[in-house]
């Protein structure tokens, strides 16, 4: 994962931080890790509702082609790229982890840099009072 954004802010809610890191010891992995050690933490009630965070909802408007698709980031055992669930060991999902709605992301793929952004999310765990999915 070579995540690359445009913004420059990462907000993590300190549960995501902890199985993130302990994801990470487990299946190391030098992007998560330069997130982890570069994101803000905050309690899940501080995480405002704009920001994709484990297992959020969100449109995502490719720069390029103005497609839009619906996806959530969650964890590798749970990813199913067909039904719109990305692990966020992806490029892609550590691209879009800990950013809000309106920021424009970079992720680095085979065939160069691909660039969208983030119109809106549409579900977050915290936004509906569960800090613990």
């Amino acid at each position: 994962m070579q995540p690359v954004s445009d913004s420059v802010e990462r907000l993590l809610t300190e549960l995501d931080f902890a199985r993130l890191r302990k994801l990470n010891a487990a299946q190391p992995n030098p992007g998560l890790a330069a997130l982890l050690s570069n994101a803000d933490v905050l309690p899940g009630p501080q995480i405002g509702p704009d920001v994709v965070t484990m297992y959020s909802q969100f449109e995502l408007e490719d720069v390029d082609t103005r497609e839009v698709r619906t996806l959530a980031i969650c964890y590798p055992e749970d990813s199913e790229p067909s039904s719109g669930f990305i692990s966020v060991l992806s490029p892609l999902g550590g691209s879009l982890i800990g950013l809000r709605a309106g920021d424009v992301v970079r992720w680095d793929t085979p065939s160069g840099t691909k660039g969208a952004t983030i119109r809106a999310v549409l579900f977050q765990p915290e936004a509906t009072g569960d800090y613990v999915t």
